[in-house]
Formats: C-alpha cells, sequence, structure tokens
C-alpha cells in the first residue's frame, strides 16, 4: 500500500494527506492506523467529488 510506504520514510509526529477513490479505503486506512499505532486525525468524504475520501494520519512513533 502506498499510504504504508510514504509513513515509513516520515518522523514520528509528522501529518500525512491521504486522498483516495477506492471505496475500501474506508476499512484499510483505519485497519493500517490501528495495526501500524498511527493515529486517524481526520476521515471525511469530499463533498465536490464524489467517492473520494480524505484521511489525515499522524505516524506514530
Amino acid at each position: 500500500m502506498k499510504t504504508r510506504r510514504r509513513l515509513k520514510d516520515l518522523s514520528p509526529g509528522a501529518l500525512i494527506a491521504v486522498t483516495t477513490s477506492d471505496p475500501l479505503a474506508i476499512i484499510d486506512i483505519p485497519h493500517l492506523c490501528r495495526e501500524d499505532g498511527h493515529l486517524l486525525v481526520k476521515q471525511d468524504a469530499l463533498p465536490d467529488t464524489p467517492g473520494q475520501h480524505r484521511f489525515l494520519i499522524r505516524k506514530g512513533g
């Protein structure tokens, strides 16, 4: 998963915003955060772009 690879390059506490049109991301991203110890700060659907979601993730330490 691209998000997991990007998080590896960040320092603990860094924020990353992920925008996706993958309908399974609403399940996969929260699961990734729980599994890898990251904090899902915010999750929302993009109102102007149907089918897209945005996630704000703080990398765990």
